[in-house]
């Protein structure tokens, strides 16, 4: 490539909007080099908590991978560790996605030949990600690599079971169809393992400690089977490393710079047992997507169009689990307080209750609405004072939107309201009648017929109302006929009220 091998960003993530850009450029000169490009892609990547060591651990793959043809491939006890960049402390230090700028080509003894990419990932849980952020950066690996390694410390604890379902199943909802398991193998590596008198170091006791750790039994909670099963179902293969603790100087001292001389003696033989297992050329598991192998050249399409699902808006956002539960608390305290508002107008104007004065049904929905806010805001609920707010806000509005609906339901129980078309019409004929026999018998024998015509497209929307009541067909023009009815009673009431003003005005000045 022209350069020194390095460790190259390929996904960063902006911290001030939480948004994720593909590095496209960069992620193609890795990819479609030419004497890799078209070979099927092995993507090993580490994944976990921030300063849990991942760099770390891929620092001595990166030594094995150029030196594996030498059985002394650790090193020398003061040689410095190099490659993807890491320090001690307690400040994260990998940001996004980093890939290894270099991608090795192994041969298998069946004489294929594999290009093998190690991945870096940003630690989760830092005191600057949010818990989308984690979840994407865990899912995007878990969805592009061919082993994801889990980087856990000491155990494997629930709540570390409980992520993992988290992000896989934030993996799983970005893939369009699923024919197969989605993801392909996971493998638990436990660092600072400190009970090899129950489970022995190594893949062996790491398997024992799984089987018994992921074992779904009738007697457990429905939550936790579920957890259990739905990991079983997420991967094709599921194993487990036990690793000890590297030593105190590794942890402790500020100037360690990955010196084999200050590392614990059983950590470095784990090492040396656990790497070229991994590694072993006829154990690499080659990248699959719906069961097709995929090319160093097909990764990269992968890549920018996983990454584009995550830009988008088109999946949920994961919440933290306070998070979650307050939502769900305040869901339940509006659809309580809901159903309670209903119960107690359905006693007063619902079902085939008689009609209700307007101005009595709106005092009992001031009044049952009150009562349903009181409950709403007595329940106890999570998420603070702000958070709750907005619930309390979306139950006014749709207890808003359910009074409209009971005074439209009583409404149509008036019966005045329901023959008012009708009887409106009916008045507009006979008016229309006596109005053309009088023009009629003083010769406006013009207006007369005017009126009879009138009197005839009355009688038309008279029956046109009537077969739409009857049918249920063409309801839009029997509501343009309601509309037109509501607007000649408006216009007679008016006129009507303007009269009796004027008379009563005339009265007052005689008397």
């Amino acid at each position: 490539m022209g350069r020194e091998p390095g460790p190259v960003q390929v996904v960063t993530v902006c911290k001030e909007d939480h948004s994720f850009a593909l590095d496209t450029e960069a992620l193609a000169q890795i990819l479609l080099a030419p004497e890799v490009r078209d070979k099927h892609v092995v993507v090993l990547s580490v994944a976990g908590a921030f300063r849990k060591g991942k760099s770390f651990l891929l620092d001595f793959m990166l030594r094995y991978m150029y030196r594996k043809g030498d059985e002394n491939w650790l090193g020398h006890d003061d040689e410095p560790l190099t490659g993807f960049s890491w320090r001690g402390g307690s400040e994260p230090e990998t940001t996004g996605i980093q890939l290894w700028s270099e991608v090795f080509p192994v041969q298998r003894s069946d004489g294929t030949e594999v290009a093998v990419v190690l991945m870096d990932t940003q630690g989760a849980f830092d005191d600057q990600s949010t818990v989308k952020d984690c979840a994407t950066i865990f899912a995007l690996s878990t969805m592009t690599s061919s082993v994801q390694i889990y980087n856990l410390s000491q155990n494997i604890q629930e709540d570390d079971l409980q992520q993992l379902q988290l992000f896989t199943e934030y993996g799983r909802l970005a893939m369009d169809e699923i024919f197969l398991k989605p993801f392909q193998s996971l493998m638990f590596l436990i660092r600072d393992w400190s009970f090899p008198y129950e489970y022995t170091y190594g893949f062996k006791g790491g398997k024992e400690f799984l089987d018994k750790r992921l074992q779904v039994k009738e007697a457990q909670h429905e939550e936790l089977q579920t957890v259990r099963e739905h990991i079983h179902s997420c991967f094709t293969n599921i194993s487990c490393f036990l690793l000890p603790h590297p030593g105190l100087k590794v942890a402790t001292h500020p100037a360690f710079q990955g010196q084999l001389n200050d590392v614990a003696p059983e950590f470095k033989e784990q090492l040396k047992s656990l790497i070229p297992k991994l590694l072993h050329p006829d154990r690499l598991a080659e990248k699959e997507i719906n069961g097709n192998k995929v090319t160093c050249r097909g990764l990269l399409e992968f890549f920018k169009a996983y990454i584009k699902i995550y830009q988008g808006e088109d999946l949920p956002q994961p919440k933290t689990m306070l998070m979650a539960t307050a939502e769900a608390n305040n869901l339940a305290a509006v659809a309580t307080a809901k159903d309670q508002y209903y119960k107690s107008m359905e006693k007063v104007c619902g079902g085939d209750l008689p009609y209700v004065a307007p101005a009595s049904l709106e005092e009992k929905h001031h009044f049952h609405s009150r009562e349903a806010l009181h409950t709403f805001s007595s329940t106890k609920k999570m998420g603070g004072q702000e958070f709750c707010d907005r619930y309390q806000e979306q139950l006014e509005k749709e207890l808003e939107e359910m009074w409209q609906s009971y005074s439209k339901h009583n409404e149509s129980k008036n019966l005045f309201s329901a023959f008012r078309t009708p009887a409106v019409l009916f008045v507009l004929v006979c008016l229309l009648y006596v109005v053309s026999g009088v023009l009629f018998f003083i010769g406006l024998s013009t207006f007369a017929l005017v009126c009879d015509c009138t009197l005839g497209v009355v009688m038309m929307a008279i029956l046109t109302w009537a077969f739409i009541r009857y049918s249920g067909r063409y309801r839009t023009v029997g509501g343009a006929i309601d509309q037109a009815a509501g607007v000649v009673l408006e216009q007679a009431t008016v006129v009507l009220n303007k009269s009796r003003g004027t008379s009563i005005v005339e009265q007052k000045k005689s008397s």
